[in-house]
């Protein structure tokens, strides 16, 4: 039997696929939550809810914020950085959270979001929830998301929903300020032990500066990011820090989970999280990419579904050969040190794998074929009949987002200083 070994990840892919693959993992961490906040609801309610969403983006957002600038070369502490940063950023996939943004000056801008995919997945829950999403949550995560680019940026609404009229639009609008005089908040404890874990520390692969397409963010904001017009090895290291931001989220999301309930049940809700979120990103990967329905259009879903990536974080080993199809995951990778989604699955918990299969064709169904400390060997197995769709997947199919088609929109504008 042959392996997909680590080499045959993002960086098998084309650039052109890799262009493709980009939004569509930005898309599905912002699903993250629709797959996660259902279960909160049920456990802790609505305002039980709200505070699990609120801590899991403070603690991620201000270090996957500034791994992006990092690696793209658009460090900086003025509103242009702030902006490029959200246009990378799965809490503002692009077009399903369309923002838009003007800048005045380097310390004041404003952005506005043309279509928010998150308020229409929750405006037919009525005003409570939104004022929860749109004034509870995002009040203090925009700060913190400002906060990895400069202590003193503060976020403030224009107008936001509930909107009045109920067709208003834009759906929100926000000023950017940075100002000497405001004091930066406090760095929160769970943000700070996020900052200590080992996703936050690694090191992804190098952009290589040659070829073809931009290797960089470092000329001008633009109004749209044209992911087609980044090179390949960019668009490899983009690929690898949203799914490391995918994780991020997640190891907040548990952390603040853990504060709530017990450890039984705060990893039952982290499962349902992951089971939720790996059926719907792998059915999203397959049809974006164009790939079949079989063990070999599965193996190339694997090797680039966030569960398993970047691969300098989790240990996994895609084994196609001879028929068969059979996933290793390691236990000796940086994802276990944090505990994080792979560490989730064990022969006890395979339903995070059966969705993700089923994602790609629902008569695949995962067998175990060995389990201890060192590894979980599963085979995939093609069942004569398709199963049910899980009840995770289908509450986080719920979201617009998962049926959501990007579009082309063009070459895309610089935004110059008014």
């Amino acid at each position: 039997m042959s392996a997909v070994t680590v080499g045959d990840s993002f960086a098998a892919r084309s650039r052109a696929d890799l262009a493709a693959l980009v939004p569509e993992l930005l898309l599905c961490g912002q699903l993250i939550d629709r797959s996660g906040m259902a279960h909160l609801i049920v456990e802790f309610g609505r305002e039980g809810m709200a505070a699990v969403a609120i801590e899991e983006w403070q603690a991620s957002s201000p270090w996957y914020t500034r791994r992006m600038q990092k690696a793209l070369g658009y460090e900086g502490d003025d509103v242009v950085t702030i902006f490029k940063g959200l246009q990378l950023d799965i809490g503002a996939p692009p077009q399903f959270m369309d923002f838009r943004y003007r800048v005045d000056d380097p310390a004041h801008g404003e952005f506005w979001l043309d279509h928010c995919g998150a308020l229409m997945d929750v405006e037919p829950l009525g005003d409570e929830y939104v004022t929860t999403m749109c004034h509870d949550i995002e009040d203090p995560t925009f700060d913190a998301t400002a906060l990895a680019t400069n202590p003193h940026a503060q976020v403030r609404p224009i107008h936001r929903p509930p909107r009045r009229p109920a067709d208003r639009k834009p759906h929100c609008a926000w000023t950017v300020t940075i100002d000497p005089s405001h004091v930066p908040p406090q760095m929160t404890a769970h943000t700070e032990q996020i900052g200590r874990t080992a996703a936050n520390a690694v090191e992804l692969s190098l952009i290589d500066r040659t070829g073809e397409g931009a290797h960089d963010y470092s000329g001008p904001l633009l109004s749209d990011i044209r992911f087609a017009d980044f090179s390949h090895s960019a668009l490899v290291r983009i690929a690898e820090e949203v799914c490391l931001q995918h994780h991020l989220l997640a190891l907040g999301f548990l952390l603040a989970v853990r504060k709530r309930a017990a450890q039984d049940k705060a990893l039952e809700i982290a499962r349902k999280q992951l089971t939720g979120i790996a059926g719907v990103a792998a059915q999203r990967i397959r049809e974006a990419l164009g790939l079949p329905r079989d063990l070999a259009g599965l193996a190339a879903v694997l090797s680039v579904h966030p569960l398993l990536n970047p691969r300098q974080y989790v240990d996994s080993d895609i084994r196609l050969g001879d028929g068969r199809l059979e996933l290793l995951l390691g236990r000796g990778g940086a994802v276990d040190a944090d505990g994080g989604w792979p560490a989730l699955v064990d022969g006890d918990h395979l339903e995070p794998l059966h969705a993700l299969v089923r994602g790609v064709d629902p008569r695949f169904t995962v067998r175990l074929l060995s389990e201890d400390v060192d590894s979980l060997l599963v085979e995939v197995v093609t069942e004569d009949e398709p199963a049910p769709e899980c009840v995770e997947v289908a509450i986080t199919r719920v979201s617009t987002g998962a049926g959501f088609a990007f579009a082309d929109r063009g070459i895309p504008l610089p935004l110059t200083v008014i």
